[in-house]
């Protein structure tokens, strides 16, 4: 089964997923129609919130991927309408621009969260 969810600076090395945070617990938000998805992302840029980009995912692939980062998963049904909060993070988690500061180390390794869900999104092209 296929859902959809946003993300930010898709296809870059500085993406990010659109999480919702609930009593200290990051919950990702998937949707089972892409029209649903669409409509929570323009209900984001209506807030003057990020534009995320709404990109369809496996399930299970989905659901591995929060097993092992520690995220609880949240897939919003067909007949279910879900709204933003009102007020957003003022600070993300990751950075919004593109241009990523050169690294001193060009040894550094990887954050294996970030790179274990770039393989998985890269699986889906």
């Amino acid at each position: 089964m296929q859902v959809w969810v946003l993300l930010f600076n898709a296809n870059t090395d500085n993406e990010g997923i659109y999480t919702l945070e609930i009593e200290g617990n990051n919950i990702i938000v998937a949707f089972e129609q892409e029209d649903d998805a669409i409509r929570y992302a323009g209900l984001l840029e209506a807030q003057d919130f990020l534009s995320p980009t709404v990109e369809r995912i496996d399930k299970q692939d989905l659901e591995e991927f929060c097993e092992e980062a520690g995220y609880d998963l949240n897939i919003v049904p067909t007949d279910a309408l879900l709204v933003p909060p009102e007020k957003n993070v003022d600070k993300t988690d990751w950075s919004s621009d593109r241009d990523l500061p050169e690294s001193d180390d060009e040894d550094e390794v990887e954050d294996p969260v970030i790179a274990m869900m770039r393989r998985r999104l890269e699986n889906l092209l």
